[in-house]
């Protein structure tokens, strides 16, 4: 039992702010760290960015909520952090136990929490949008709004 909690307190606990950050570019390095035994919490999910045309990103999520048998799925969130950890859950191997405990270390929030309003935030540079570059992007928090989300 001791050295159960010696584990757990060895484990690094990260908090990244998700604001202009690329989702592509935060989940590989997201997910490496996952692997490696890090406890990642994501903050801001819904100011995440997608690069590309916003309609065709908008009717590929609207055709994955739509295109389906309702009761037997599968199912898709409208919530943008959900839409975030599904996305980084696809690179892990989720399938196995290796990728499934990883996945248990990560959280997503829309907002910051009030417990974790304080608390220094990492950015990843790699993964930052340069706006000077790039015109066609749209932030997670407008597909799920797009497709009914109503909470934020």
């Amino acid at each position: 039992m001791a050295t159960k909690n010696l584990k757990e307190e060895n484990k690094k606990e990260t908090i990244i702010d998700g604001k202009d950050l690329i989702l592509g570019r935060l989940g590989s390095v997201v997910a490496k760290r996952l692997l490696l035994g890090e406890n990642i919490t994501i903050v801001n999910c819904k100011d995440v960015v997608i690069i590309g045309n916003k309609k065709l990103i908008f009717e590929k999520y609207k055709n994955k909520r739509e295109n389906k048998v309702i009761k037997k799925g599968p199912y898709f969130h409208r919530s943008s952090s959900d839409i975030v950890k599904r996305a980084l859950r696809n690179m892990l191997p989720y399938k196995n136990q290796r990728g499934s405990e990883a996945l248990k270390r990560l959280k997503c929030y829309n907002s910051v929490p009030s417990t974790l309003i304080k608390t220094e935030k990492e950015v990843i540079d790699s993964a930052l949008v340069n706006y000077s570059k790039i015109f066609y992007f749209t932030k997670v928090g407008e597909i799920s709004k797009y497709l009914g989300y109503n909470k934020e």
